[in-house]
């Protein structure tokens, strides 16, 4: 019963299940992931008349007419050679009103500067009134709520698990980043659009959702500003390395890495995982397997880091509890 139990533990850490019940597709003989949102296939697919739910490419699944909040429509032909914002959000959801009256102003600030930026609103409210009142708030396009089934196709595409959920597509509809989220709100002013990953994140409130998302290496320092420049650098040529490589097989990353400065965020995260105060540390935390990693030194060099993270890909470090 134990291993039954670490296996099953380390499937939902590497599907990224964060609730049930959830059905993974993968494709048999590589592993790869099919889709994420497997209910929703046999909700639309019954008979299995699609079988084996391949993917498709955003044009396809988002082909037809996009409604504007006016009445109007426009072909979703119209998109092309566009970077585009896939926007998931409901009325319903106070983070997500509070995120769209962002997203209003960044849509406005980058179409102003030239660039071709659109979005496609895609909506999970429960109501059509309750849809026309929140995209009345909108500049942008929208899959027609009437258009239940195209919706649904989309939340399959990307194996949308919650609300509110950004994607940023590049002008070939290719993923840039599933983090559209935290980019917007780090970025009022668009200066880092569209938004491609950064390797390596500063530990604040906007991106501190992606703790929850799987296992995170966070390098704990002191408070000092100066401090966190060095940190990211130190980890920088790891980081990289691990992202570039799992992009190249169009997968997502099976780390996500930080630094910590010493703020109330920071302390509150060390006490919800129970770390020493020192600093500098360097961690590991899933905190979805409830288990931490902890490598405290009193130096911590590039090598140590990558030596940290291969022990860890090749699950040779032993977890302590959360």
């Amino acid at each position: 019963m134990l291993f039954l139990s670490l296996f099953q533990v380390k499937l939902w850490s590497k599907y990224k299940v964060t609730n049930i019940p959830s059905l993974i597709f993968i494709e048999g003989s590589t592993g790869k992931i099919i889709s994420r949102n497997g209910q929703l296939i046999i909700r639309d697919d019954p008979d299995g008349s699609e079988f084996p739910w391949g993917p498709k490419s955003f044009g396809e699944v988002m082909a037809g007419s996009l409604s504007k909040n006016n009445g109007q429509t426009v072909d979703s032909s119209a998109l092309e050679g566009s970077y585009v914002g896939v926007y998931f959000s409901a009325h319903w959801c106070p983070p997500c009103r509070s995120l769209t009256r962002v997203l209003v102003e960044t849509y406005r600030k980058i179409k102003e500067s030239g660039q071709k930026f659109e979005i496609v609103f895609v909506s999970a409210d429960r109501s059509e009134d309750s849809f026309k009142q929140y995209f009345s708030e909108m500049p942008w396009v929208a899959v027609p709520y009437t258009d239940e089934a195209r919706r649904s196709r989309v939340n399959r595409l990307y194996g949308i698990q919650g609300i509110p959920t950004l994607i940023i597509l590049d002008q070939e509809g290719k993923i840039i980043t599933r983090q559209g989220r935290p980019a917007v709100l780090n970025d009022i002013d668009c200066i880092e659009f569209p938004w491609h990953p950064k390797p390596v994140l500063e530990l604040i409130e906007s991106n501190a959702m992606q703790l929850n998302e799987g296992p995170c290496l966070v390098l704990f320092v002191d408070s000092e500003e100066e401090e966190l420049e060095p940190a990211k650098q130190l980890i920088q040529p790891i980081a990289e390395k691990i992202l570039s490589e799992h992009k190249a097989k169009d997968e997502d990353p099976p780390l996500l890495f930080f630094v910590a400065g010493e703020d109330d965020m920071t302390e509150s995260l060390r006490d919800f995982t129970n770390l020493p105060e020192s600093a500098p540390l360097l961690t590991i935390l899933d905190i979805s397997r409830r288990a931490k990693y902890v490598k405290d030194v009193e130096e911590i060099t590039p090598a140590i880091v990558e030596e940290f993270v291969k022990a860890f890909l090749k699950e040779k470090l032993k977890p302590e509890p959360i």
